[in-house]
């Protein structure tokens, strides 16, 4: 029988130990290629597989949402392999919502639901998720917030929460919920859903600066949990009530003159305590009310005031507070001159620099200095008596 030489080689190269196992694994690597691009392919066509990205407004819905192209398994590599996309400033240009509380009078409570369209929404719908978070549908889990923003209104709450979420151990939901004052009765699986996943050891957060002023409020967080941080950013409440009333201005240009909303009666000097921008500001009333809830040591005070002139102080405060590493410190700030306050350098999930949008840091009208000496006046009780509960001077008179 002839031998041939190519069976001779064919022989040799299956009987050397070596080469067998070379040739055994890389059939292996072979298979698991085709079985990992099939399952690319498959876990791209499931509707269920979506990871909560949800940060700040939701994607506004599309035609492309949830679709496969014809090319679906070409499409999702390309999506793999593509640099992220830059951080959309999504949330700047929110305004606090005003509030109504019983017995205030706020010059928005009759205003029509599409005079309000500018203020985000919570819709039950996701928006369409990137591929790689399909793959990281099984890591972290929806939680009810272990800390809340709760006031107050104008007084430097969403400044906070954007310095806030750069801290990678942190998760807040970007809009206000409003659960505890307006949506309550929507339950606490309602609430979680809002919420973004997080994974062990990162804190879950939202802030509704409305929770504050609202009577039902710490008894509801209370029933939810005891133990819940609370986050109450304070600011000089002549200056805060000024604030308030000139984002109501720019929505509503033909308003009364703050000077005649101020009192009851000019004459008398008697101050109208009913219009929420006055009532606000009376921080040891509502401060009394969530006392009897939770104990002060659950609670912290920042700076509105010092947020803008030391924003890392107060933000290594706030770390502390929540128990977390102090991560965010002077080199993530710098102060725009041309706005009037401290700029993220690099914001969440980009490398650019972030400042709040144009509905911050607007110029506030001229007010007669005698009617802010009265404001001072009303104020100053109340502010030493809040100086006295939180055993902190925010030095406003």
């Amino acid at each position: 029988m002839e031998y041939s030489p190519v069976c001779h080689s064919l022989y040799a190269l299956w009987s050397s130990p070596v080469k067998k196992k070379l040739i055994l694994i890389s059939i292996m690597f072979l298979i698991w290629v085709y079985m990992l691009y099939s399952c690319v392919g498959y876990c791209s066509s499931m509707p269920s597989l979506v990871v909560d990205t949800y940060r700040g407004r939701e994607a506004l819905p599309g035609p492309a949402a949830g679709r496969r192209t014809d090319s679906g398994r070409a499409d999702l590599v390309s999506r793999l392999l593509a640099p992220p996309q830059p951080w959309e400033d999504v949330e700047s240009d929110y305004e606090e919502p005003s509030i109504g509380t019983a017995g205030s009078r706020d010059l928005l409570d009759n205003e029509p639901e599409t005079e309000r369209a500018d203020e985000p929404q919570f819709q039950q719908r996701a928006p369409e998720p990137s591929a790689m978070s399909s793959f990281s549908n099984g890591s972290g889990s929806k939680k009810l917030p272990q800390a809340i923003i709760i006031g107050v209104k104008k007084g430097g709450t969403r400044a906070l929460l954007e310095f806030l979420r750069v801290h990678p151990d942190i998760r807040a939901v970007g809009a206000e919920p409003h659960f505890f004052d307006r949506n309550y009765e929507n339950g606490l699986e309602w609430y979680r859903e809002l919420m973004p996943k997080t994974l062990e050891g990162q804190i879950t957060m939202e802030k509704t600066p409305s929770y504050f002023v609202t009577r039902e409020a710490p008894a509801r967080i209370s029933a939810m949990s005891r133990d819940t941080k609370l986050i109450v950013v304070v600011r000089d409440p002549v200056t805060r009530a000024i604030s308030d009333y000139t984002q109501t201005l720019s929505k509503k240009p033909d308003i009364p003159s703050f000077e005649s909303l101020t009192f009851k009666n000019r004459t008398t000097g008697l101050i109208d305590t009913s219009w929420s921008a006055i009532q606000i500001g009376i921080y040891a009333k509502h401060l009394d009310n969530w006392l009897q809830y939770f104990p002060m040591d659950q609670i912290l005070f920042v700076s509105g005031e010092r947020l803008i002139s030391d924003p890392a102080g107060e933000l290594g405060r706030v770390q502390d507070f929540l128990g977390l590493k102090r991560i965010i410190t002077d080199k993530h700030f710098y102060f725009n001159q041309t706005k009037g306050f401290p700029c993220l350098k690099k914001a969440e999930g980009s490398s650019k620099p972030h400042c709040l949008g144009k509905t911050k840091g607007r110029t506030h009208p001229n007010i007669d200095p005698e009617v802010v000496q009265r404001l001072r006046d009303f104020y100053r009780p109340f502010n030493l008596k809040f100086y006295q509960m939180t055993g902190h001077n925010f030095g406003w008179d």
